[in-house]
This record gives structure tokens, C-alpha cells and sequence, in this order.
């Protein structure tokens, strides 16, 4: 007969091997079928199905070196840890996803370490000064928030902060912490791309010159094969088969960069053809003629209107150009040289109207928590009711805004006193409208322009469905010049306040959402809710909350301790 306590030892082995036994089979199972579950309200653990589509044609190792390691305050510690909970997000799908954290402060040499801090800059990292309390008191660090990711031989790096001019720290890094899906895969989608897409720039028509768009062209021959094109009346030069059945775009986007001179008719055509086969477009026009340079040589300057022959193209696609300037309170300071000091001149700033500083307030992936963006004498664009076509405001400016038309006198004389706000009473003004849908053709019902050679080609009188983003400012894509050595500077970049603008990322946001329609940017959609606590409820209450926290555990363990010890007595007394 087998006594009562070896009995118990039997079951009581029963019931660890099944144990070990499920638990053997859940992970057998697990190796087979990959599931993950995500509890929270915004998906905050789970990667879009874009991601997961990207990770499948990963088959070689990528590796992040993230350099957020260190004594952080609160802020950027929750940056590193969400930084590194992305990280192992992609990991899970992909063992191909490396990575590890690096303290670019631990080196406690000198000048190696500064040869460190040189190296990242070389690299493209963007550096941020912190003031980080220790116990000696507040202490100026360095860090660089980001990462250099390698594939094979190639390398990029990856800023994860992301700046916003007037944004509350907490919601800077709220806003970065949203970005970290979109910033990692599309780092992975650029380093194993192995076709890029063609884009061009539009020549012929005055243009920007390479000079000036040198950091935007630097900044997109990494995603797209660039090009640029004259078209000369020739349909060809936009369009793969023209006049067959099988006429395609012979660029998925192309960039006009403030033309200055009269399109033909002719130019017309072909850009109108090469819109109704899907091409896209980011125009980039100035309806008014004002410059900077123009009013620096003289005490005022007239601003009128700059005639392109483009007013019916556009209207015809669903956006009215205005003939006015747009002043904005909410506006970019300007340097002006207002007396003498010795033998140095006095340098006052100033915030110069006609330059608008537009915050980005749409949801749009193109725009959503984009630093601010940096505009020149920009106009007023009107959406227009349009059968099939889709229009969405990107950017517009405050609400402190007003218009003047042209002809118009263009003076400093506006700064010699205060701004009255009530002048700037008509609101907020669009500058930048997408349009999506199926087309109309301007040359509908009209005669071709092009020469003999092309009168009998095919004619498409409405597009397929497509895209186009039209910006009433050319200067938007434009970058400065260094004011003595003359060389480019990045685009969005103001050497004379030290302001960095979000410029940059909208032409590169706007050209892959157009060349790639609503794939990797649509992550850009993505929210987290920004939970802050109450600072001053937690000062008040932090006493009650620290013994809440320290007497608690401890009574529970004691409590479990004392039912365990009850159950066991019964137990065995019986």
C-alpha cells in the first residue's frame, strides 16, 4: 500500500512534468507560429503591416548603432527605452535587425572623444546640448540623438529627435517618440532599395540654378535616380511611347522650381499629357515678383505680378493663384543694420512680414509635427470646387495674417514702429494644396500647339487617378547661400539667426508621398497619446505615494505569506 505522503510526492510530480510539459509545447509552438499581442488603445507595440511587408525582403543584417546611452533626463531616457522597444519590435519580425546602445560620453579622453563627437557630425548625426543634474550640480553634456544603421557596406544616419520651433519639450519628444516606426523603416527601406525611382527638375524656364537647390539634390539622389529636363515643345521628354497606347510617365515625379519665364504653350501640352498618364507634380511658383536683393540696393520696391501662362493649367486642376502678398505676425526675423558701434556696424533683427513662419497644424503625413516651415514673400491659393478631385490644405499661415495686392510698395519703413494686430484681421491663408484625383485636360476641346511632327498623336482629354502639390512660394525649396564663401548651406537652414526650419523634411516628405503614393509615410499618421503627470500634485502628494509604494509590496508578501502558512496548517492537519 503506497503511505499518503509518497502519494503527494507522486502528484505532486504529476503536476510538474504537465507543467513543463505545456510549457515545453507552447514554446515549440511559438517557434512555428509568431504572435504577439497589443493590449494598448493606440497600438503603440504593434508595427503597420507596412513595416512588416518591408521586413520580409530583409535578408541581409542591418545594423543601429543608437546613441542614447547614458545619464538622461526623464524625457530622453523614455526616448531611449521606446527607441529600443521599436528596435526590438523589428527584431521580432526579422533577426535580421541588430542593434546596441553606445555612450558617446564614456570615453574619458579628451580628444578622442571630441574625435568621436567629429566622426558623428561627419556622419550626418545631429548634436544637442543638455543640462543633466548630478549630484555636484547641473552639468553641460552632449549627446547625439540618433543613429548611423550599416547594411553591407553602406551606412545613413538617423536623427530620432525631432525639433519643432515653439513646441513644449514634453511634446517634442512625444511627437519623436510617434516618428520612431516611420525613422527606422524608412532608414531599412533606403539601405536595401536596390531601383530608385527617376524624378527630374524642370529646366527652361529660369528656373532655381544647381546652386540653389544643391542640398535638396543631395538630399534626394539617396531615395531617387535625379534628372533634370528641358521639354522644348518635345512631349517626349516627359513621356515613355508618346502617342501609343502605351504612353507611361517617363518620371514619377517632377519638381518646377520658381520658373521666372513664360511657359509655352507647347510646355503646356506636354506637362498636361504627362499629368493625364499619372505623372506628378511638385510646383513650386511665385505669382508675385518681389525680391530681397532687389531691396537691399533700394530704399523700396514695387511687387507685381509675375504673368507665367500657367493661371488656366492650374485653375483647370483646382487651385486659383492670387496676385498678393501675404503678411503673417507670426513671421522669420531678419538681420538690418540700424547704426554704428566703433568701427562695427549695429545689427538689429526683426520680424519682417512678408516672411512667414508657417507651423504646419494639419494631420497630413506630409506635414504632421514638422518643424516650422521658412517662406519668402509668399501668395494666397485658392482651392476651387473641382468634380473628382480631392484637395487637401498643407500648409497655411497663422490666423494673425493679412493680405495686400499687387502692384504693391515694399519698404523696411513698416518696421520703424510696432505691428497693430488689428491690420491683421483676415485669417489664416493657404499656401500649399494637395490634389488627388482624375484630371481634366486644360487643352480639352482646344488645338494642339505642338509642332507637325506630334499633330496626330493620341490626346487624353481626363488622367488616370494621380497627384500633384501646388506652393505658392518657389523660395520654399531654395537654399541660402554662406554670405561670404558662398557655398550651400542645407535647405531650411537661416545662417543669419542660426534657425533651422522644416523645409527640408517637406520637400522629401512631399516627394514620397507623391513617388511612393501612401506606403512608409502613412506611419507618420501614427499617435501616441502624451500622458504628462501632474507635476504639482506629485510634489504635494510624493511623501504619501513614496510609502504607498515602498509599505505596500511588502504587506502583500507578508499577507500571501500568512494564507499560504493557514492552507498548508489545514492541510496537513486534516
Amino acid at each position: 500500500m503506497v503511505s499518503k505522503g509518497k502519494s503527494h510526492w507522486i502528484k505532486t510530480l504529476k503536476q510538474i512534468l504537465f507543467v513543463l510539459a505545456a510549457l515545453f509545447l507552447i514554446n515549440w509552438l511559438s517557434s512555428i507560429y509568431y504572435v504577439r499581442w497589443d493590449w494598448s488603445s493606440e497600438k503603440r507595440y504593434s508595427l503597420s503591416d507596412e513595416s512588416k511587408t518591408l521586413l520580409k525582403s530583409v535578408n541581409d543584417e542591418i545594423f543601429f548603432n543608437v546613441y542614447l546611452e547614458g545619464d538622461f533626463p526623464a524625457g530622453f531616457m523614455r526616448l531611449k527605452q521606446k527607441t529600443k522597444e521599436m528596435l526590438n519590435e523589428f527584431q521580432a519580425y526579422n533577426k535580421n535587425i541588430r542593434f546596441r546602445f553606445i555612450n558617446p560620453n564614456q570615453e574619458k579622453d579628451n580628444n578622442k572623444r571630441n574625435q568621436l563627437y567629429q566622426e558623428l557630425i561627419d556622419k550626418g548625426l545631429t548634436q544637442t546640448d543638455l543640462q543633466v543634474k548630478t549630484k555636484d550640480g547641473l552639468k553641460q553634456q552632449l549627446i547625439f540623438p540618433g543613429a548611423i544603421v550599416s547594411h553591407n557596406m553602406n551606412e545613413l544616419p538617423m536623427d530620432l529627435l525631432k525639433t519643432q520651433l515653439g513646441v513644449p519639450p514634453e511634446a517634442v519628444l512625444n511627437n519623436s517618440i510617434q516618428s520612431l516606426e516611420f525613422s527606422i523603416a524608412s532608414a531599412i527601406k533606403r539601405l536595401i532599395n536596390k531601383t530608385k525611382p527617376d524624378i527630374a527638375f524642370l529646366k527652361g524656364h529660369g528656373e532655381l540654378g544647381r546652386e540653389f537647390i544643391a542640398d535638396i539634390t543631395e538630399a534626394l539622389t539617396k531615395d531617387y535616380r535625379l534628372n533634370e529636363v528641358e521639354i522644348l515643345g518635345n512631349p517626349k521628354s516627359l513621356i515613355e511611347n508618346f502617342g501609343t497606347d502605351s504612353m507611361q510617365p517617363k518620371y514619377a515625379t517632377i519638381i518646377i522650381a520658381k520658373p521666372e519665364k513664360v511657359f509655352t504653350e507647347a510646355d503646356k501640352y506636354v506637362i498636361d499629357q504627362y499629368i493625364m498618364i499619372g505623372g506628378k507634380i511638385l510646383w513650386l511658383i511665385d505669382p508675385v515678383d518681389a525680391s530681397m536683393d532687389s531691396l537691399k540696393n533700394n530704399q523700396s520696391i514695387m511687387a507685381i505680378s509675375k504673368y507665367l501662362n500657367l493661371d488656366d493649367q492650374l485653375f483647370t486642376y483646382g487651385v486659383r493663384l492670387k496676385n498678393n502678398l501675404i503678411m503673417d505676425l507670426n513671421s522669420r526675423k531678419i538681420p538690418l543694420r540700424t547704426g554704428q558701434v566703433g568701427t562695427q556696424a549695429k545689427i538689429d533683427f526683426f520680424p519682417w512680414f512678408y516672411f512667414p513662419a508657417i507651423g504646419p497644424q494639419s494631420n497630413h503625413p506630409i506635414v504632421k509635427n514638422l518643424n516650422s516651415i521658412s517662406t519668402e514673400f509668399v501668395s494666397s491659393i485658392d482651392p476651387l470646387s473641382k468634380s473628382g478631385i480631392v484637395k487637401t490644405i498643407l500648409l497655411s499661415s497663422s490666423n494673425y495674417s493679412r493680405t495686400i495686392n499687387t502692384p504693391a510698395i515694399i519698404s523696411f519703413d513698416i518696421l520703424q514702429s510696432e505691428p497693430d494686430p488689428r491690420f491683421f484681421n483676415q485669417g489664416s491663408q493657404s499656401i500649399a494644396v494637395l490634389l488627388e484625383g482624375e484630371f481634366e485636360s486644360v487643352f480639352k476641346n482646344r488645338f494642339s500647339p505642338l509642332s507637325n511632327e506630334f499633330q496626330n498623336s493620341k490626346f487624353l482629354e481626363n488622367s488616370v487617378s494621380t497627384q500633384m502639390i501646388v506652393i505658392t512660394d518657389g523660395d520654399l525649396i531654395k537654399n541660402q547661400l554662406h554670405r561670404t564663401q558662398f557655398y550651400p548651406l542645407p535647405l531650411g537652414y537661416d545662417q543669419y539667426t542660426g534657425q533651422t526650419y522644416g523645409n527640408k523634411d517637406f520637400i522629401l516628405n512631399a516627394m514620397n508621398y507623391l513617388t511612393d503614393g501612401k506606403g512608409l509615410i502613412s506611419l507618420r499618421n501614427r499617435e501616441l497619446k502624451l500622458r504628462l503627470l501632474d507635476k504639482a500634485k506629485i510634489t504635494k502628494d510624493r511623501i504619501y505615494w513614496q510609502l504607498l509604494n515602498s509599505l505596500v509590496p511588502i504587506m502583500l508578501v507578508i499577507l500571501f505569506g500568512i494564507i499560504l502558512f493557514m492552507i498548508r496548517r489545514k492541510k496537513y492537519a486534516g
